[in-house]
């Protein structure tokens, strides 16, 4: 089961106190103070593992607690600091403090960590507070509570190219088509009711990523049908593929709501680069023309059939282009921040 969406309560681990001693030896009338301080207490922490592709663990289980630190001891021995929880989450991960809404942290690639709550400080022992005038000090301190936090977390499929259609566009078929994923295909609305990925393998070891991700339909940018479900999983895709099958009642109506919901709902959204493929060409007969549509900005337009397999090769390797180009455009972005960056 697919699960993009949890609600967490993590609570790190508490200070250990400081302890109150004092020195014992034989041959030393007047040991000093010897308290040591408490352990630091075990901090909760997020990783991202590519292994994990849900948030489902998370519907099963939702509170997480840190071990605490131990408490000091004498001889000016500190405690054993409490372990780290960590916990693993799918790369594109979005983490938010559930109270105020402040963002905390994203997860994208495998091994990143973000501290979503930090543990407590160890208490200080009594050795700490010895002064010339007090030699013998008999103060020490508590423990630091941890952190306690309710989080919410978000899982935005990170995917080179995102297909967008309104329901039995072909998006399924063609995702089952050039990749190895099996999506449910069918002849009836809404047959995509989670995102499926797939990969794209090409000649000379080259590959890429599909989302294939349930189909819009208008009002989706206020959570009509499967509204933000659908949006929020192609914000990270590099390009866009708008699918509008040939057989549409009005195709350049269909374009235009896709396009509308995209502006819609977000800015960046709206500025992702985009092809428009012109779907189902196979359900044409031999002499009908293809329909004119205007796309807009898009890079280009194409037609394709996923049962013929018509131009998928070339469609493919054009997909391949646009967003290794968007790569190499994003790598010189960094190297310009990198470069003017005080």
């Amino acid at each position: 089961m697919f699960v993009d969406r949890a609600m967490i309560e993590v609570i790190a681990g508490d200070g250990g106190s400081g302890a109150e001693a004092f020195r014992r030896e034989s041959g030393v009338p007047r040991g000093g103070p010897a308290g040591g301080d408490g352990g630091k207490g075990g901090d909760v922490v997020l990783r991202a593992d590519a292994q994990l592709t849900t948030l489902l663990d998370y519907s099963y289980r939702r509170h997480y607690k840190a071990e605490r630190g131990l408490h000091g001891e004498g001889s000016k021995r500190t405690g054993k600091s409490g372990e780290d929880l960590v916990l693993l989450v799918p790369p594109g991960t979005v983490v938010y403090n559930a109270e105020t809404e402040e963002l905390i942290g994203e997860l994208l690639e495998e091994g990143q960590t973000v501290v979503v709550a930090r543990g407590g400080r160890g208490g200080r022992g009594n050795a700490r507070f010895a002064t010339a005038t007090n030699q013998a000090p008999t103060k020490w301190e508590s423990g630091q509570a941890g952190e306690e936090k309710a989080v919410r977390l978000e899982l935005k499929l990170i995917a080179d190219v995102g297909l967008v259609g309104e329901p039995n566009a072909g998006k399924s078929t063609f995702l089952a088509t050039v990749t190895a994923a099996q999506p449910k295909v069918a002849d009836y609305p809404f047959t995509t009711l989670s995102p499926n990925l797939g990969v794209v393998q090409l000649s000379g070891f080259r590959s890429f990523v599909i989302a294939d991700i349930p189909g819009i339909i208008e009002g989706a940018h206020e959570g009509k049908g499967l509204g933000h479900q659908f949006l929020r999983h192609i914000e990270r895709t590099r390009i866009l593929l708008l699918m509008i099958p040939v057989d549409s009642v009005d195709p350049q109506a269909e374009l235009d709501r896709l396009r509308s919901e995209l502006e819609a709902y977000s800015v960046d959204l709206a500025s992702t680069p985009y092809l428009v493929a012109l779907t189902k060409v196979d359900v044409l007969s031999e002499d009908a023309e293809l329909p004119q549509i205007e796309t807009g900005n898009a890079m280009g337009i194409v037609s394709v059939s996923s049962v013929t397999r018509k131009d998928l090769e070339s469609l493919l390797e054009r997909l391949w282009s646009e967003s290794q180009r968007v790569v190499q455009e994003e790598r010189g972005s960094e190297k310009e921040d990198q470069w003017w960056a005080p």
